[in-house]
């Protein structure tokens, strides 16, 4: 009877053996026939897969991850191109980026300018003849004075002022000599110069006209010979 037992055991243990063999040989030539020598990890040709885990078939488009640009799944792996983005705000503080692209989070609610900042709407004169303000869209607009027309050769640029003034007067030159508008002056024995006015205008000719006399020795009057 003890016989008997080791001899069953032994055919059992036989028997375990074999299939265990055969089990093995056949998940090898199962996987064999199936994948051949493609490597399980190499999953190109075949498909795409995103960081989520997700699979994508050639020719998907996808994205890999939510802030990835968009992807063409091809049998050489993803194909991504960045796609033509909107322009950001210059005075945007904070962004996300969103398929690929940024998007703007929060504006700055001040205007910078020549290292100071503004408030919205703040008005503010960089020099005497800006002024600017700070508008809604955080950009900053200026306008500059435009000064009229002097009436004098000599102007005066003051402090804290944006246009020239002619302290002394309108007047103009006589050679290099500057003689006040509205009065004849005598530069020379024979010689008299005045300011002119531009034709049909109040606007003072920056050069004066002169005049030079001789006299009439049989008269004794003087006479204009030539303006200059």
């Amino acid at each position: 009877m003890q016989y008997h037992s080791v001899a069953c055991m032994h055919v059992l243990y036989l028997l375990w053996g074999f299939l265990s063999w055969f089990s093995a040989a056949f998940y090898i030539d199962i996987n064999t026939e199936e994948y051949g020598d493609y490597d399980m990890t190499d999953y190109r040709g075949k498909w795409c897969i995103g960081e989520s885990g997700t699979v994508y078939n050639i020719g998907d488009t996808f994205y890999p991850s939510p802030s990835a640009c968009p992807c063409i799944c091809t049998e050489d792996g993803p194909l991504c191109i960045k796609p033509s983005c909107p322009r950001i705000h210059p005075k945007c503080i904070r962004f996300s980026y969103q398929s690929c692209c940024p998007k703007c989070e929060a504006l700055s609610s001040v205007c910078e300018y020549d290292g100071k900042t503004y408030q919205l709407m703040e008005e503010f004169m960089p020099s005497p003849c800006e002024r600017c303000r700070c508008e809604s869209n955080r950009a900053i607009y200026c306008t500059v004075t435009e000064c009229p027309s002097v009436q004098c050769v000599n102007p005066v640029y003051e402090p804290e002022k944006c246009c020239p003034v002619c302290k002394n007067g309108p007047n103009c030159y006589a050679g290099s000599v500057i003689i006040p508008a509205g009065m004849t002056v005598k530069t020379g024995e024979r010689t008299i110069c005045f300011c002119t006015y531009e034709d049909g205008t109040w606007y003072i000719q920056p050069q004066a006209l002169c005049i030079k006399q001789q006299r009439d020795v049989s008269s004794g009057k003087q006479l204009i010979t030539n303006f200059f």
